[in-house]
């Protein structure tokens, strides 16, 4: 993959991540939040892991968001209220974040790993679809019915919420 396309999709999660927080209609962060995902994609599919790419459009950008958009039309939520700016907090906030990247940077340019360029994958044909099944149903079993099991609790929650308002 040539480094202006890795800049490029980089560029744009870090774009649409910031326009999800931004955004003051929760529609338009979570239209932004799927052309993340879809950026996020396609940098997996740059490292050859097309199962992981595809599963993050299908599932991620496709099922969870409809998901999502489903709940925020039920919920009937409006955009909010512009209010005032508190310049303090925001001050706070800004010096704290730039700390922070003051701080990586910092560790950044002192790690040795952070200056070699990352070696060439070996080019082998594995089955991602058995590895990923393997890994998944083998270690992670538990996690994965347990998300199973918080969806479900959060759709029927919205739901039962939902009920409540039309009563």
């Amino acid at each position: 993959m040539p480094a202006f396309l890795f800049w490029l999709f980089a560029g744009v999660m870090l774009i649409f991540g910031a326009l999800v927080v931004i955004n003051r209609n929760p529609i338009a962060s979570a239209l932004s939040l799927v052309v993340c995902f879809l950026g996020l994609a396609a940098l997996f599919m740059s490292l050859d892991a097309f199962f992981i790419g595809i599963i993050q459009v299908l599932v991620y950008a496709g099922a969870v968001m409809v998901l999502f958009l489903f709940i925020i039309m039920l919920l009937d939520l409006r955009a909010e209220e512009r209010r005032t700016m508190n310049w303090v907090a925001f001050t706070g906030g800004f010096v704290v974040a730039f700390s922070l990247l003051v701080q990586i940077l910092a560790v950044i340019s002192r790690t040795q790993m952070a200056k070699q360029t990352f070696p060439p994958l070996a080019s082998q044909q594995v089955d991602d679809v058995r590895n990923v099944g393997l890994l998944l149903f083998g270690h992670y079993n538990l996690p994965f019915q347990v998300i199973a099991v918080l969806i479900l609790v959060a759709t029927v929650g919205v739901i039962v919420l939902s009920k409540r308002q039309l009563r």
